[in-house]
């Protein structure tokens, strides 16, 4: 978990030192009227690494197991999306920017009473249409840069197959976003890096799980879990 959360930090700091290389040292403004635009549109692509918030309620199984289920690390996934921009006046602006989101979470369980037990594993292949609506805030322009906040809510769709295992999660989520970045104004195109915090708002298990009714072996990794939430960190890298 430490390291990928500090490779995150390293992807932002060599995205805000290439933008910051882009800047031409004479302050020379670009685009200075950019900002004054009622609706404009654009695109991002970026990374995103997905996680999962997991409580184990310590169930034993007849055969005296407790398994506790974690995501010990995270895996980078890639994201891509439009976005369209609607400025509310010279501070805000709202904005919504549906894409899609691809990544891979890694769940491993251990038996409790059994540390010395080889743990098992699921992997949970996640295809996200995700529809962030967001509220952005900007600070006044320096130069050539603008540094902003952003929060709003996100609609999720997951639309990868689900397959008989020991998890199964609900296609449908909702999530608080909050993230912070900066608008580099380039000769031709706005250029923002952005970090996004995503939590999710209800719990995704599926505990009826009828498919494991002839695997009762299987169907007390299930059972031995309360809750999940989905969360996720999002690097985009936004043209407008």
């Amino acid at each position: 978990m430490k390291n990928s959360l500090r490779n995150i930090v390293l992807l932002a700091a060599m995205a805000l030192a290439l933008a910051l290389q882009a800047q031409p040292k004479d302050k020379v403004l670009n685009r200075p009227y950019a900002d004054l635009k009622r609706l404009h549109f654009g695109f991002s692509v970026g990374t995103s690494f997905q996680n999962l918030s997991i409580t184990n309620n310590g169930f034993v199984t007849d055969n005296g197991e407790s398994w506790f289920a974690e995501v010990p690390e995270l895996s980078p996934g890639f994201t891509v999306s439009v976005l369209a921009d609607l400025r509310l006046n010279s501070h805000f602006n709202l904005r919504l920017s549906p894409g899609m989101q691809f990544g891979n979470k890694v769940v491993r369980f251990r038996d409790a009473n059994n540390p010395v037990a080889t743990p098992g594993r699921q992997n949970v292949k996640s295809t996200y249409v995700v529809m962030p609506l967001d509220l952005k805030y900007s600070a006044l322009r320096y130069h050539n840069c603008r540094p902003y906040l952003v929060g709003g809510i996100m609609g999720v769709l997951d639309v990868s197959k689900q397959r008989s295992e020991q998890f199964q999660f609900a296609s449908t989520d909702a999530m608080l976003t909050i993230g912070f970045g900066c608008d580099f104004y380039l000769p031709y195109f706005k250029f923002c890096p952005e970090i996004k915090f995503c939590f999710g708002l209800r719990d995704i298990l599926k505990k009826d799980r009828p498919d494991l009714e002839d695997d009762p072996a299987m169907e007390n990794f299930t059972k031995s879990v309360s809750k999940i939430t989905s969360n996720m960190v999002v690097l985009t890298f936004y043209f407008e």
